[in-house]
């Protein structure tokens, strides 16, 4: 039996936690935060309640086998999923709108055909078949196994591009190209590409520089779903911490660790910011790169011939802004849980969020809008009250006072995103008894999950590191962030500390 200390309370540091007990491990938990549950977090005001993280799960299957590889308890026994339908409905900005049925690929097409023309249902079914040979493709080495000590080879895209047309191009190969161009591409419809293009940027990616294989991201939701879980997504968190704690894995909050210890050349414990140091056998380290450096003396613990992190990756992720609103009155009968209300310049809105001058801070004044609505009682403090959730992928800078904007940029821009609601929620302000943004600072960071091609850029750090005994975890690290992947990431860490670091995957 080892002694883990795990640095950080989040997702995937949660899910390696509970695994490693199981597994006959005495683990530690120390989280410099007041809970657990990292980006799961929500927010309660006058008997409303709102997710202030993501507000749905798209691969239900990651946390199914966690929970069944923990005990006795299947994940449906300790949360009540269920499967949002229609999955989403997009308003463009033309006024068109269409909703998408869940996981089906027939209805999928029938519904783009309805509302945006013949033909448009078949090139999205397309498009969609050949992301699904991104997915076979990299699902094993993405989401299942370690990175690969020739990760190299994922820097090659295996989305199948279209052969070129025209006179100079008869006869060649496929090309790659990034997700904006192969969705100008193949899609034409401006609003297809719109739908195509937001996948990439609610995750975090610019479409202009994303490979082609972000496309396993609408692939993903399209084919297992979006699900939700009763009482909000925040009980997700709260039931891994109560299948953590049910495997006696010890939490220490308000725990800053400041120090990795190291004794012979490897991990060894962690020192906490009142001196105390804590002696474990291996590390297991859920924070993000800046924050990880700074705790060893060697500095980052991936060599030169390691994927290693993006020294402005982090500091230029895009944050994510989001807006809790109340509203008085009955929500609606058959009103659609999510609604992405698009931008009418989405060439402005990349520039604003992921554009060279973004360090100005100044906000997009034309955002594609999130509004969530869940019918959920457990949301409201009535029957004749709603909880609506809105959000917005925002520039990093935004976030500080200094921005360009000025201290009062922040209600502007939840102004901007409530009128723009509107078409989603009618009468919307008319309803609205008061809107908070969450958290305060509006400081959300969203790292994406990895991606092959682009020769690598888009992957993440291994999470088996150059000091022995030390593991990375959670969204900064391999396979990345999102729900899902924070689960596969913490799979991936007790694979390779209960079966040695040349484990190769699940099997």
């Amino acid at each position: 039996m080892a002694r883990i200390a795990v640095i950080g309370a989040g997702m995937g540091a949660m899910a390696a936690a509970a695994r490693l007990a199981v597994a006959g491990h005495r683990v530690a938990v120390f989280e410099r935060g007041a809970t657990h549950g990292g980006a799961l977090q929500r927010f309660e005001r006058d008997g409303f309640a709102f997710d202030t993280g993501p507000g749905l799960l798209h691969l239900p299957a990651v946390y199914r086998d966690l929970f069944v590889k923990t005990g006795r308890e299947p994940l449906e026994r300790c949360v009540e999923l269920t499967q949002v339908d229609p999955a989403v409905r997009h308003v463009f900005a033309d006024g068109t709108a269409v909703s998408l049925p869940n996981a089906s690929r027939a209805g999928v097409v029938e519904a783009l055909d309805t509302a945006l023309g013949a033909g448009a249902g078949e090139r999205w079914s397309a498009y969609i078949n050949r992301a699904r040979e991104s997915w076979d493709a990299t699902r094993r080495p993405l989401l299942e196994e370690p990175l690969r000590p020739d990760w190299q080879v994922l820097g090659r895209d295996p989305y199948p591009a279209v052969r070129r047309r025209g006179l100079f191009g008869r006869g060649k190969g496929p090309t790659t190209a990034t997700l904006a161009e192969v969705a100008r591409r193949e899609l034409a419809d401006p609003r297809l590409v719109a739908l195509l293009e937001n996948h990439a940027s609610a995750y975090g990616f610019d479409p202009r520089s994303a490979p082609a294989s972000a496309a396993v991201l609408p692939y993903m939701e399209e084919t297992f779903g979006s699900w939700y879980v009763r009482g909000g997504m925040r009980v997700l968190a709260d039931a891994l911490f109560a299948r953590c704690t049910a495997r006696k894995v010890e939490f220490a909050f308000g725990a800053e660790v400041t120090r990795i210890v190291e004794k012979d050349g490897r991990a060894a414990g962690v020192e906490l910011a009142d001196g105390r140091v804590e002696e474990a056998d291996i590390v297991v380290a859920g924070v993000a790169p800046s924050l990880l450096e700074p705790m060893l003396r060697g500095g980052l613990p991936w060599g030169d011939d390691d994927v290693r992190p993006d020294a402005t990756a982090e500091v230029r992720a895009p944050g994510r802004f989001t807006l809790a609103l109340a509203l008085s009155g009955r929500r609606p009968q058959g009103a659609v849980h999510r609604t992405v209300v698009h931008t009418a310049d989405r060439g402005a809105e990349l520039a604003a969020v992921f554009g060279e001058d973004v360090s100005r801070g100044v906000p997009c004044t034309d955002p594609t809008v999130t509004v969530l609505r869940p019918d959920d009682p457990g949301c409201r403090p009535d029957d004749d009250h709603e909880a609506v959730t809105l959000t917005a992928t925002v520039a990093a800078p935004l976030r500080a006072e200094t921005a360009a904007e000025g201290p009062g940029w922040a209600e502007s821009f939840a102004e901007r995103m409530t009128e723009i609601a509107e078409a989603a929620v009618p009468g919307l302000r008319e309803r609205l008894l008061w809107r908070e943004v969450q958290p305060a600072d509006a400081e959300a960071r969203v790292p994406g999950p990895a991606l092959a091609g682009a020769e690598g850029r888009f992957l993440r750090p291994a999470n088996r590191t150059r000091v022995p005994g030390l593991y990375a975890v959670g969204g900064w690290s391999h396979p990345g962030g999102g729900l899902a992947h924070a689960g596969m990431s913490g799979a991936i860490v007790a694979g390779l500390i209960v079966n040695g670091d040349d484990w190769s995957g699940s099997t």
